[in-house]
């Protein structure tokens, strides 16, 4: 895996056993300092996920709305699925390399649960860099 940078992209959901691609949502790509720092402040509504990369944390202090929160490892594997209200902070998630945002409830209708694996698909905008490990 490389390393993406700041865009717009497409989140594929695949099932437990990442054979079959489930559902495809628009993806906001969030990888420089400044972009992860802003993340979802401000917003009343997310089309779609934010995908957070690096990062193994989150809070939602400042934030208007709920949301579910998934973290990722190093290989696109979901290894935890939160919702959050505003105003809280994140239990630190060791294996976590990636963090998705959304709005609280969807995640578990695109059936996005620990075992389930994701691919990001960079957009315009949204490239991907490198091919070393993130």
């Amino acid at each position: 895996m490389g390393r993406w940078s700041d865009g717009r992209g497409r989140l594929v959901v695949h099932d437990g056993d990442g054979a079959a691609p489930g559902v495809t949502v628009p993806l906001e790509i969030a990888a420089s300092y400044r972009a992860r720092t802003k993340g979802l402040l401000g917003r009343d509504a997310v089309d779609g996920a934010l995908l957070l990369s690096p990062a193994g944390s989150v809070h939602t202090f400042g934030m208007r709305i709920p949301i579910d929160v998934a973290y990722l490892d190093r290989h696109l594997n979901v290894i935890a699925v939160r919702t959050m209200k505003p105003g809280r902070l994140g239990l630190p998630r060791l294996r976590s390399r990636h963090v998705l945002e959304a709005e609280a409830g969807v995640m578990e209708g695109w059936g996005l649960r620990v075992g389930a694996r994701v691919e990001v698909r960079a957009g315009a905008g949204g490239g991907w860099v490198g091919d070393g490990g993130v």
